[in-house]
C-alpha cells in the first residue's frame, strides 16, 4: 500500500497480502498525513481523538492562529526543553474524512 498526503509526503506499508490488510490503520494513516500537512504537528502513533504534538518549529504566535482554544504545555523532567500539545479538535478547523 503506498498513500500520498496532501503535502506530497508518503507513507508506505510493506507486509505480504495473504497476511491481508487492516483498513482502520489505513485509515488512520490518511487522517493522520491530512492533520500533520495541515496544521504543523507530530502525530505519531495518533489516533483520532488523541492529542498531537506540535511541531517545535511553530511559534506561540502561529500556534495561536491554528490552535485557538489553546494548548498544554509539557515540561520534560530534564527540564530543558518543552512540548506542546493540542487537541485535534482545538484546531480552526476538524480534518474531514469524504466518504
Amino acid at each position: 500500500m503506498f498513500v500520498i498526503g496532501p503535502d506530497k509526503k508518503s507513507a508506505d506499508d510493506h507486509y505480504p497480502a495473504s497476511t491481508g490488510r487492516n483498513f482502520d490503520e489505513i485509515l488512520r494513516v490518511i487522517d493522520s498525513l491530512q492533520l500533520t500537512a495541515k496544521y504543523k504537528v507530530a502525530a505519531g502513533n495518533w489516533t483520532d481523538g488523541d492529542d498531537v504534538i506540535i511541531g517545535g518549529a511553530v511559534t506561540n504566535e502561529e500556534a495561536e492562529q491554528l490552535f485557538p482554544a489553546g494548548w498544554t504545555t509539557v515540561k520534560h523532567t530534564c527540564e530543558c526543553s518543552l512540548s506542546r500539545t493540542s487537541s485535534a479538535e482545538r484546531t480552526t478547523a476538524p480534518v474531514t474524512r469524504s466518504s
